[in-house]
Order: structure tokens, then C-alpha cells, then sequence
């Protein structure tokens, strides 16, 4: 009830600082800076849905229920909040948020990580492509959805294969546990998935608008998606310590080795949208290939130099432990720089993506209904993949954190609309899947995070 309270008064002031600015500016804004109070009421809100934390349940659940909120207040009357859902400022800065966190998620992994479960990943990212394409093509189909043509079929099967990486990248790093084997395995699946969702998107696009489609053109763009990830992580990974010494040169200051990072990875994401596939994969590639030996013509911090000074001016045994902490803090380093960029930009992405869920969805039974069977059979085909990933690991955990659709499975129910496969009321469904899928897998993880004792 307190929460509710406190929910009350904050939309209550909201409803008065609107007020307030419309009296004040005669109802005229600058565009840019009606988007600095937005931007304040989605940090705001995401920091009021942290308190879920108190419920134990990891903080992306608590904003994207905000976010719900925010996005459905204009069912209680309210639609002061509309117009954050189309507003360009807010939207880029959550798409700087989801590449922030990839790139994030890159630097807490290493190739050689990598490259031990890169075949656990490869059948992980097989299986949960193809039992929810075969569940949903020839199961949930026309068992389900009888009467509709094999083009809706397919395009529905297509759409139960997308992964969204983002919504369980954010569970385990709120866990503090992306180095576990287990995250390793479903980021290295996700991206691979990533990959063959972008061949089937564009298999069944053709197939739609065409009746057939061209292998050639197929095989470039599988081609194209294959080596930019091998380019961008083995040639990246020779390149970056010429440029950051190059750099370095310039300027060896804490902001120059901000830059350096921050470049590479929006450069890579740029470079994976040019080519077709999501930014993330670019920021997630840059991340990877940045090792803390490519800082090390880079000052550290004055913190780390001066824990360096006192260590060797003490005992030898009190000199090698404040040295090993002054080493793993310089390592760790540009992930603290990029840190407060995360916390920034990171929850407006999980608010805008809680603002895009309808709730008016819900008011149809046989929706409702036809969605949850959706749902199950979306969630059973990811499971599965769990299974795929071999002995020594938490399937259960694997396969669920295999699970939301989010932003990648809105892309293809979008993407289906504009086609005219699928209409309104499949649309409708196709969400509330993405929707279930969206909130039903950080509660399950937290679980089983907490069931497998990574945390206590």
C-alpha cells in the first residue's frame, strides 16, 4: 500500500509540474526540452520500480512494470504521459541505453570464454530456433488458429524463434553474475540466434512478398552476418591496441580512454545496422574484443595510483594485497567509467519497452486465452534449448533465460503487420506473447538464481 501511496503523489505532482508548464509557456515547448522532463519521469520511475528489489526481484521487472504504468495511465484519464511513447530524444537515448548494456555485457567477457562454449552455444541457439519455429508453424498454427493461411503460419513460427538478449543480460548482471557459465552460454546463443532470426526474417519476407526467395541473396547476407562478427572480434582484437596507443599519445587521460571505448562501440554497432543485423551484436563484438592490456598506455585513476604508492611503501605481505586490488581495480576500470552511462541510459530502454505494452489487450477473453496457449508453446520451445547446452550446467536456467521475445520479437510482429500476414487481432496476440514472455522470465531466473544458490 505504501508503494501505491507513493505512486499516487508522484502522478499528482507530475499532473502539476504539467500545469505549471503550460501556464508558464502559454502551452508552446522546444521539443528538446519537453524531452528533459521526460527523461526526468523515466529515471525517476525506474528508481521508484527498483524497490521491487525489496520483494527480492530483480530491478528490470520493477521498470519495466513502470514503464506499463506510465503507458496505460490514459485508462484512469490521464494522458499527460502519452507523449513520452513518441518522443525521438527519449527513444535514442534507450536505444544508447540497450547498446550500453551489450557492450557492457562484452567487456565483463573474454574470447577465450567465448570460444569454451561456443559449441554449447551453437546447439543451444539451434534448438531455440527451431522447436518454437516447428511448435508454432505446425502446431500452434492450425490447431490453435485454424482457417488461416500457411504464409501466417510461417510467419508466426518465425516470430516465436526471436531471442531478446537485453532482458536477461539485465537480470544477470543485477545478479552480478555474467561470468557464470551459464551467461556465457545464452549470450554467445542469443547472438547466434540474432544471426539466423535475420535469415528467416529475411526467408519468409521474401517468400510472402515474392511466393519464392533468392539463395544468392540469402547466402550474402548470411555471409555478410557471419564475417562481421568474425572481422570485428579477431580483426578488432589486433586493431584496438595500435588505436589505443595511438591515442594514448594524444592524450592518456581517463577521458581519452573513455572515448576510446566508447567509440569502438558505437562504431561496431553502426557497423552491424549498416549491414543488417542489430546494433547490439557490434557493442557486444567491441566489448569482447577490449582487453584491459589495450588501456594500459592509459593513466589509471588517481584512486588506483595511489593505493599503487601506499603498496609499496608498506610490509611485504600488506603490499601484495593492496597492490592485487590496486591490479584488479585498473583492470576493472573502464568498466566503472562506463558504469554511470549504463545507469543512465540502460532503464529509459526497459521504461520505453514497459510503455509499449497495451493493456487494453487483456480486455478480449478469447485473445487472452489464444495468447497464454501461444505463450506456453513460446516458452516450451525455448526450454527445450536448455537441454541442448550438455552436462555440467543449469538447463533450466539456460533455457528460461532463452525465453522474452521483447524488442527482437516486436520486430517481427511489426514487420508481419506491415505485410499484411498477419492483421490486427493476431497482432494483438503476437504481443501479448511478446508481453508474457517479457515479464514471466526475470521472476522465473530470479528464482532459479536464487534456487542454484549463485546468490544468497
Amino acid at each position: 500500500m505504501k508503494i501505491f501511496y507513493k505512486m499516487c503523489l508522484v502522478v499528482l505532482g507530475f499532473g502539476i509540474i504539467n500545469q505549471t508548464i503550460l501556464i508558464a509557456s502559454d502551452g508552446q515547448y522546444h521539443a528538446y526540452a519537453l524531452s528533459f522532463l521526460w527523461i526526468a519521469i523515466a529515471l525517476l520511475a525506474a528508481r521508484i520500480g527498483g524497490m521491487i528489489e525489496k520483494l527480492k526481484q530483480p530491478s528490470v521487472l520493477g521498470e519495466l512494470l513502470m514503464g506499463t504504468i506510465l503507458g496505460n495511465m490514459f485508462l484512469c484519464g490521464i494522458d499527460f504521459f502519452q507523449p513520452m511513447k513518441s518522443d525521438v530524444y527519449l527513444h535514442f537515448l534507450g536505444e544508447i541505453g540497450i547498446v550500453i548494456l551489450l557492450f557492457q555485457v562484452g567487456l565483463e567477457s573474454n574470447i577465450k570464454q567465448m570460444q569454451s562454449i561456443g559449441m554449447r552455444a551453437f546447439f543451444v541457439a539451434i534448438i531455440g530456433v527451431l522447436a518454437p519455429y516447428l511448435l508454432g508453424r505446425y502446431l500452434a498454427g492450425p490447431y490453435l488458429m485454424p482457417g488461416f493461411s500457411d504464409q501466417t503460419y510461417i510467419f508466426l513460427g518465425a516470430t516465436l524463434t526471436a531471442t531478446s538478449i537485453g532482458i536477461t543480460a539485465r537480470v544477470f548482471k543485477d545478479f552480478n553474475i555474467m561470468d557464470s557459465k551459464e551467461s556465457k552460454i545464452i549470450i554467445g546463443a542469443a547472438i547466434i540466434d540474432d544471426i539466423i532470426g535475420l535469415v528467416i526474417l529475411a526467408i519468409v519476407t521474401a517468400i510472402i512478398q515474392n511466393g519464392t526467395f533468392d539463395i544468392h541473396e540469402l547466402l550474402i547476407t548470411s555471409c555478410l552476418a557471419l564475417g562481421f562478427l568474425i572481422a570485428s572480434i579477431l580483426g578488432g582484437s589486433y586493431l584496438a591496441p595500435f588505436f589505443g596507443k595511438w591515442l594514448s599519445h594524444i592524450h592518456a587521460g581517463q577521458s581519452m580512454k573513455l572515448t576510446f571505448a566508447l567509440s569502438l562501440g558505437f562504431l561496431l554497432a553502426y557497423l552491424a545496422d549498416a549491414i543488417g543485423l542489430s546494433p547490439i551484436i557490434g557493442a557486444f563484438s567491441a566489448g569482447l574484443m577490449l582487453d584491459s592490456t589495450h588501456f594500459k598506455d592509459f593513466h589509471s585513476s588517481h584512486l588506483i595510483q595511489e593505493l599503487q604508492t601506499i603498496g609499496h611503501n608498506q610490509q611485504s605481505e600488506v603490499e601484495t594485497k593492496i597492490l592485487s586490488v590496486a591490479e584488479r581495480a585498473n583492470e576493472k576500470h573502464i568498466e566503472e567509467l562506463i558504469a554511470p552511462i549504463g545507469q543512465f541510459t540502460t532503464p529509459i530502454f526497459f521504461i520505453i519497452t514497459g510503455m509499449s505494452v497495451d493493456l487494453m489487450v487483456f480486455t478480449q477473453t478469447s485473445t487472452v486465452l489464444l495468447g497464454i496457449l501461444l505463450t506456453v508453446i513460446a516458452v516450451i520451445g525455448k526450454l527445450l534449448s536448455g537441454f541442448a547446452a550438455g552436462r555440467g550446467v543449469k538447463h533450466w536456467l539456460i533455457g528460461w533465460g532463452m525465453v522474452p521475445r521483447g524488442e527482437v520479437g516486436l520486430i517481427f510482429a511489426s514487420v508481419g503487420k506491415s505485410l499484411g500476414v498477419i492483421n490486427a487481432n493476431e497482432y494483438s496476440v503476437i504481443i501479448l506473447v511478446i508481453i508474457s514472455t517479457t515479464f514471466i522470465s526475470p521472476i522465473m531466473l530470479n528464482y532459479l538464481i536464487k534456487r542454484y544458490q549463485f546468490v544468497s
